[in-house]
């Protein structure tokens, strides 16, 4: 599988990234998935302290506690939760961040993490001392390179113009293509790399989209309406034939864009790693397919979330 540069750290991460948190609380099955997202090229995973409370890092930490040096790990820090009474608020200041990193080490069973994230973030938060914490960690060898996941595009270019940040996390897909307005061709041109969460909408844009089309979005994704979902989904599929994988197409339409260092995707199932990781197989999408799937869907932008 194709790796990238995540930005400009000497970390190489494969074009898909294995997103831990649809993995359950299964250790058996998580392993299996895991494994087999490795044996299928797949080298970075992406896990938070929250997912589950802590639970999600232990089951990555066990999982791969014998072939760490295979991987690339990155996990997210800024949500101050407690594991018995569920519930957290968000605290990105330098004191938490420290404090978390020492026990999200503890739960992953590893003495260093090769990517870290604040989860999350707002204009009014602390920057500077989130940042300071962050060179602090990197300079201290725990952290090889630290990141942001959000979708804001104001706080994100506070952070381009703040700090030495090598990737941003955020949603984006054929159906949320709000990065593409302000957001993806900046970043590139600072050399600032983008993990793409979503990809596939929800499952709306895979092989069985229009199964989940009537499960899951009766009311509607994002801007679009149950009714011009199902006239997306089949012109999408009619622009690619019948024989191409919509998980391929979806995959390959994040990864167009340079900035674009890897599409993270979730998986609860060994076939589901294995629809994704098709990608390797398949034919190049090319420009004009590209141009015209982007035709066919809405533009949008970012309103509330600045």
């Amino acid at each position: 599988m194709k790796k990238n540069q995540l930005g400009k750290s000497d970390l190489y991460i494969s074009e898909l990234t294995l997103g831990c948190m649809s993995l359950g609380t299964d250790k058996t099955k998580a392993q299996e998935i895991i494994d087999h997202a490795l044996s299928v090229g797949i080298n970075h995973l992406d896990t938070a302290d929250l997912y589950d409370f802590g639970i999600n890092e232990e089951i990555v930490g066990n999982a791969i506690h014998n072939k760490r040096n295979q991987i690339i790990l990155t996990t997210k820090v800024g949500n101050h939760f407690n594991k018995d009474t569920k519930d957290w608020f968000w605290d990105p200041s330098k004191e938490h961040i420290k404090a978390g990193v020492k026990n999200s080490l503890r739960r992953l069973r590893t003495d260093y993490i090769d990517f870290y994230m604040l989860h999350g973030g707002t204009i009014d938060d602390p920057i500077d001392e989130s940042i300071d914490a962050f060179e602090d960690l990197k300079r201290e060898g725990i952290i090889r390179a630290y990141g942001i996941s959000s979708i804001r595009p104001n706080v994100i270019r506070e952070y381009v113009k703040r700090s030495n940040i090598d990737a941003v996390m955020m949603q984006y897909s054929i159906l949320d293509p709000r990065p593409e307005e302000e957001m993806l061709d900046l970043l590139h041109q600072h050399a600032v790399s983008v993990l793409a969460r979503g990809p596939l909408a929800k499952g709306i844009l895979s092989n069985k989209g229009h199964q989940q089309i009537e499960r899951k979005s009766r009311e509607g994704f994002l801007d679009y309406s149950y009714e011009e979902l199902v006239r997306v989904y089949d012109e999408i599929k009619n622009i690619v034939g019948v024989d191409t994988s919509l998980n391929t197409t979806a995959l390959q339409y994040v990864l167009h864009h340079p900035a674009i260092a890897s599409a993270v995707f979730g998986a609860s199932s060994i076939v589901q790693v294995t629809e994704n990781a098709a990608i390797t197989q398949a034919t190049l999408l090319s420009n004009e397919r590209y141009q015209a799937i982007k035709a066919s869907t809405k533009q949008m932008h970012y309103t509330n979330h600045r």
